[in-house]
């Protein structure tokens, strides 16, 4: 874990009376995909925050399961659908490899000294190819983006997608470097959001399936908290082969088809209770990828030095408290002024860097630019 991840604002005249809206401009947001992004950042945030607490609280632990069983898939899914435009032309490449490649580089290179300075092993090795915590997100990301035509191009991409996740779940000995497992296993939620149009997410979000997702939603935490003694979270996180969970290699043709369409399933229900009303969260669903890169060194200095460690962090109102805590943190990450100061390290723009080209695509303001949304 953004997205990706993490995916995705005149004169003054009066303007003349419509008895109609003006159509959507091409560079005009649809505020349903910002509140998206927006609300998938923090549970990211909320996700990572929780670990520590999952040990001795069952209520937790029911929460954190249910969470990761699903947000990083819809992070993935967003990701996907704001690529379906990326053909390689020079404009779109431009905006690849400042928006998620520099980004890497950079905040990768960060992470590392600031793991070193933390815990005062200077020695800690830099590996662009070995992402640290949240950055193999943007490494996935990268990847996916990159291989878009291809996806686009084949007739049957989800099956072949999920045929990959399949073989990389059986593959132990497939390694970590690139994030490979994750990408691979991740993969089918980016190309199912390349397949998706505007009129699906629109059939989401009718009153009936509303409606049905409610108990959907409420049985997926009640199992939750059912399975929390004995089931491991580990197997929402795609580090590695199935038999890193104890099971034979071949339990990977099972279970992981059954855990994609648990995450599709619970994805749209979070669709489908998403406002696509102007709230004031939207604005800051252009901030997510903000967000994302920055929460982990503030998770990452919880554990360094154990701001767990007091007995009330664990106690009921200490739960509440680093919840809000942790939707607050995220929302000044995602917010203006933030954003402000490290616009240049996470939205370059870069001209002094390309030649110019009087055949550039227009800038797309999709999920490695604005979210992208972990683990």
């Amino acid at each position: 874990m953004s997205g990706n991840v993490t995916q995705y604002p005149a004169t003054l005249t009066v303007p003349p009376v419509r008895k109609t809206p003006p159509a959507r401009g091409p560079s005009s947001r649809d505020p349903y995909f910002d509140n998206a992004k927006y609300l998938t950042i923090v549970l990211v945030a909320c996700g990572h925050a929780w670990e520590p607490l999952t040990h001795g609280s069952r209520a937790a632990t029911a929460l954190y399961l249910t969470v990761y069983a699903f947000h990083m898939p819809a992070f993935a899914l967003i990701s996907g659908y704001f690529s379906r435009s990326f053909d390689m032309a020079p404009g779109r490449l431009r905006r690849l490899l400042t928006g998620v490649v520099l980004p890497y580089v950079v905040f990768e290179t960060a992470y590392t000294l600031f793991y070193r300075w933390a815990q005062n092993d200077w020695g800690y090795p830099l590996s662009l190819l070995d992402p640290w915590y949240v950055m193999w997100f943007l490494m996935a990301l990268f990847i996916w983006r990159i291989t878009t035509p291809v996806w686009l191009a084949l007739r049957y991409p989800l099956p072949v997608a999920l045929g990959l996740a399949v073989l990389a779940s059986v593959s132990p000995d497939l390694g970590g470097d690139i994030s490979i497992q994750r990408t691979l296993q991740f993969l089918p939620f980016f190309v199912l959001g390349l397949t998706l149009r505007a009129e699906h997410f629109e059939r989401l979000r009718t009153r009936r399936v509303r409606l049905w997702a409610l108990p959907v939603g409420v049985g997926a935490l009640v199992t939750a908290y059912g399975v929390a003694p004995w089931f491991s979270a580990s197997w929402f996180y795609h580090r590695g082969a199935v038999t890193g969970q104890g099971v034979s290699r071949w339990a990977g043709l099972v279970s992981t088809p059954a855990l994609f369409c648990l995450a599709l399933l619970l994805t749209a229900c979070f669709l489908a209770w998403v406002p696509k009303r102007r709230t004031w969260f939207t604005a800051l669903g252009a901030g997510t990828m903000y967000g994302y890169l920055l929460h982990g060194f503030v998770i990452k200095s919880s554990r360094f030095w154990e701001w767990y460690a007091p007995a009330w962090v664990r106690t009921p109102l200490g739960e509440i408290a680093v919840t809000a805590l942790a939707v607050g943190g995220i929302t000044l990450l995602c917010s203006p002024p933030v954003r402000a100061v490290f616009r240049c390290v996470v939205e370059p723009r870069m001209e002094w860097a390309f030649r110019s080209s009087g055949n550039e695509a227009p800038r797309n303001r999709d999920v490695p630019q604005e979210a992208a949304q972990t683990r």
